[in-house]
């Protein structure tokens, strides 16, 4: 199992960091609570009072978080029944995860809502989007620059995602938050699913070989991602009623998504045997970590540097550096209110 307070080091033959990260990262209400949690969110009625999530589902997820090592439950004052949950570093090093996304959705989100996002660079400070940069080359490394493996601890059997919990808040709910995001995610499923077809899946079989799912659950997952948009169907020549399945251009821009939650999942639950994923940048030819640049003036992204204005008008989130890999510190600031709080 996992060592608490991420770092783990996890048991031999047992989950490798792909099951961590998907099943972890690839659940809706998690990333809203951490999203919540990145934006200064540290109290349990904070979390329920938004109405949004039920008591149930809240309950579940922030005892899974802490479990696994994302949140840390603290008496305040020491000794008390009162408790609030703070990110750790693990936690805290999920911010690449949620910028992609956010960029992601900002592009892809149908209804438009979602281009009112505005990400700005302080280095620079221009609006921009983040790009996913090989960390040895630090040129940009896109869907077709970077080509995986297998590594040592991978493997279908190791890499099917946990279950945070089999309840969703009021049936077919989703957090308001990233909606469109939340509705291709879907469940811990997806995330796998998506990662197989970056990795070069095609045929029905080889998503449920690479991803150990049930057939049910993969039949599911592809009809939603082609109604989605994120892959398309191709008939198999002389095989009536065959067809392949294709990432389209929407489909591959959430590879950045993929890769930052495998490094994430890598990168702080380490299997004794190496690496779940190998990763090669074909521009550099060395081995591939993702790491986020500014769009506009290619400068290597840190959490300090980006502030994010939602679309609603009364609140600007930004996110600064402490010390270390994915620490950070986050001030929520209103801008029609006096609202200032800052949380670490």
């Amino acid at each position: 199992m996992v060592v608490r307070g991420g770092s783990g080091v996890l048991e031999p033959g047992g989950d490798n960091a792909l099951a961590i990260a998907f099943g972890v990262l690839g659940d809706e209400w998690n990333l809203w609570i951490l999203g919540k949690a990145l934006e200064g969110t540290r109290r349990y009625r904070d979390w329920a009072g938004s109405g949004e999530i039920s008591n149930s589902v809240l309950t579940g997820r922030l005892a899974r978080l802490v479990e696994v090592g994302l949140l840390e439950k603290v008496a305040i004052p020491p000794g008390s029944m009162r408790a609030e949950y703070l990110l750790t570093d693990c936690g805290r090093a999920v911010w690449p995860v949620l910028a992609t996304m956010w960029s992601w959705e900002r592009r892809w989100a149908p209804d438009g809502r979602a281009g009112q996002l505005r990400m700005r660079h302080a280095a620079c400070g221009a609006e921009f989007t983040p790009v996913m940069a090989c960390a040895g080359c630090r040129r940009p490394a896109g869907f077709e620059d970077v080509v995986t493996s297998v590594g040592p601890s991978g493997g279908s059997r190791r890499s099917v995602p946990a279950a945070s919990s089999r309840r969703r808040s009021g049936g077919t709910r989703r957090p308001s938050h990233l909606p469109h995001t939340m509705e291709l995610l879907g469940n811990r499923w997806s995330v796998a699913l998506l990662g197989a077809a970056s990795f070069g899946a095609m045929r029905f079989g080889e998503f449920r070989e690479w991803t150990g799912a049930s057939s049910a659950i993969v039949a599911d997952r592809l009809r939603s991602f082609t109604d989605l948009g994120v892959l398309s169907e191709r008939p198999v020549p002389g095989r009536a009623g065959r067809v392949t399945y294709h990432l389209t251009g929407k489909g591959r821009d959430f590879f950045p998504v993929v890769m930052h939650m495998i490094e994430w999942g890598q990168w702080w639950f380490r299997a004794p045997e190496g690496s779940a994923v190998l990763a090669r940048h074909g521009s550099c030819s060395g081995s591939f970590s993702p790491r986020l640049v500014c769009g506009e003036c290619a400068g290597l992204l840190q959490a300090r540097e980006i502030s994010i204005d939602s679309p609603q008008p009364s609140a600007e989130v930004d996110f600064d550096w402490l010390s270390g890999p994915g620490r950070a510190e986050v001030t929520v600031r209103g801008r029609s209110s006096d609202l200032d709080h800052t949380a670490n």
